[in-house]
Parts: structure tokens; C-alpha cells; sequence
């Protein structure tokens, strides 16, 4: 599995996005501010918030701090902002939440570059409402769509029906070594939805796994850079997560090294179940 790396690819939507992102899970007000900013010093470009998360204000706000010092420089345009939906049961209510996120970032960014479904909890009816409600909003200030934690059952229910006109332009799911999915990610993408891996480290719980220990040895990087790239090898966007600015260029200094085939089997987990956040991707 060898392959070249891009660093942003296209999306069905038509626009780029880069590969790799800075997940903002639990980054909670100036901390969240603080790490996005110096992220966008050191390079990052890709961000990813959620209503679930009480970031975006902060994290809006601090791409709009890095743009103000340098504009000529500095531009909206070169920065992917993700937020996500929580609630949405309805049309009624996810007009409402829609409403929300992008009120939370207009002041500052201007526009949302992706708005997800955060899950498929609310069932068959709730998933094709909200997704009306999500085509409608597609223009000025939401510029691509998408799903988050779909199982193949989802993304085929909504594929088949007959209101729809935007297809998904991302479906973001837990994917690290010992949680492959590789049989979601794979029909995902031959569906035309680019495959986002949140949760690449596995939450640090095998950052000290020997083997990921050796082949980071041998390219002379840290074992998070050993996920990181895999994911990418895979064909994933990884969104790595860090409260630790210290680590941020680290993270993202995954494009000038390559793991080998042989590499990328050692480290492959492909009956392994483990998953280290929520599962939904088995729900009606």
C-alpha cells in the first residue's frame, strides 16, 4: 500500500481539504483558542469542531485572530473549518441547530467549509429530514456536507432516496490500527465520500504498542507520526487531537516519510474490534 501522500485532496463537493486536521475534542475556551492558534503557526490548516464540543466560538475566533495579524498573507480561503450537528431529530430542529453552528463562527470566519451529522441516532425518518434540511443550507455560508459514525446500512438508506441531491462529501468515523474498518472506509469511498479517521491514536492507548515502538525507531519519527501517517497511507483524513502545543508540529510532519508495505501489514489489525470512543455505526 505504498503510495504517494497528498497533502489536500478534492472532495465531491469540488472543494480541497486538507489531509491532515486538528481535532478539538475537549478544548474548552482560551485553551481551545491557544491551540488552534499556534496549530495555524506551525501550519495546520484543517480544523474540527461540533456543537457537542462548546468550541467553535473559540476556535472561529482563533482562526480569525491568525488571519487579522497577516492578511495578505493569512487568508479565510486556506483555512477547512468543520463543525458538527448533535441535535437533530427533525427538520424543524435541525434547521434550528444548523442555525446555531453557523452562528457560533459568522461573526468571525464568515462560513462553515463542512457541516456534518454528528450520528445517525435518530433513526431512518430523523436521518432524511435532517438531511433536506442540510442540502437546503448548501450555498454562501455551508459550503460541503457530510456524515460522522454512518454504518454502510445509513449511507445506502440515504443514497436511495428519492429527495436526495447532495450527496455526503465526508463520512468521519473511528479509525486507527486496531479499529481498521476497512470494509466501511472502502465502500464509503467508492460511494464518493472521502473517509475522515477520528481518534488515529486510538486515544494514546497503544502509543507504547513495540512493534509501532520499532518502526518509529527506524524512521527516526515519534510513534503518534506512525499512526498518523498509516492513516493517511490508508487513504484516511486523520484528525489527530493534542492539548499539547509542544506536539502540534510533530502531528503534522507526516509527509516526508514513507512506511513500507511490509510495514503497513505489521502494524494492520484487520479482525481486531477495538474501538475506544461511542460505536453507532450499528444503529437502525
Amino acid at each position: 500500500m505504498s503510495h504517494k501522500v497528498e497533502r489536500f485532496i478534492k472532495l465531491s463537493s469540488g472543494y480541497k481539504i486538507p489531509t491532515v486536521a486538528l481535532g478539538t475534542w475537549m478544548l474548552s475556551g482560551s485553551e481551545a483558542s491557544n491551540v488552534v492558534y499556534n496549530a495555524l503557526k506551525v501550519g495546520y490548516r484543517h480544523f474540527d469542531s461540533a456543537i457537542l464540543y462548546g468550541n467553535e466560538k473559540e476556535v472561529g475566533e482563533a482562526i480569525a485572530k491568525w488571519i487579522k495579524e497577516d492578511p495578505s498573507n493569512n487568508k479565510r480561503e486556506d483555512v477547512f473549518y468543520t463543525s458538527k450537528l448533535w441535535t437533530f431529530n427533525s427538520y424543524a430542529q435541525t434547521k434550528q441547530e444548523i442555525a446555531r453552528a453557523i452562528g457560533a463562527v459568522e461573526h468571525s470566519i464568515g462560513y462553515i467549509d463542512l457541516l456534518l451529522l454528528h450520528h445517525p441516532n435518530p433513526g431512518p425518518k430523523g436521518r432524511l429530514e435532517a438531511w433536506k434540511a442540510m442540502q437546503e443550507t448548501v450555498g454562501d455560508k455551508v459550503r460541503s456536507i457530510g456524515v460522522s459514525s454512518w454504518g454502510k446500512h445509513h449511507i445506502d438508506q440515504l443514497l436511495a432516496w428519492d429527495g436526495l441531491k447532495i450527496k455526503p462529501a465526508v463520512n468521519q468515523i473511528e479509525i486507527h490500527p486496531w479499529l481498521m474498518r476497512q470494509e466501511l472506509a472502502d465502500y464509503s469511498r467508492s460511494k464518493g465520500i472521502a473517509v475522515e479517521a477520528y481518534s488515529p491514536l486510538a486515544h494514546g492507548g497503544k502509543i507504547n504498542d513495540p512493534t509501532i515502538a520499532k518502526i518509529a525507531k527506524a524512521h527516526g519519527v515519534t510513534p503518534g507520526q506512525v499512526f498518523i501517517r498509516w492513516s493517511l497511507q490508508h487513504g484516511n483524513i486523520p484528525l489527530p487531537k493534542t492539548k499539547n502545543v509542544d506536539r502540534l508540529p510533530t502531528n503534522l510532519d507526516v509527509y516526508n516519510f514513507e512506511l513500507s508495505p511490509e510495514e503497513i501489514k505489521a502494524i494492520d489489525h484487520p479482525d481486531a474490534y477495538e474501538p475506544t470512543d461511542w460505536e453507532c455505526t450499528d444503529r437502525e
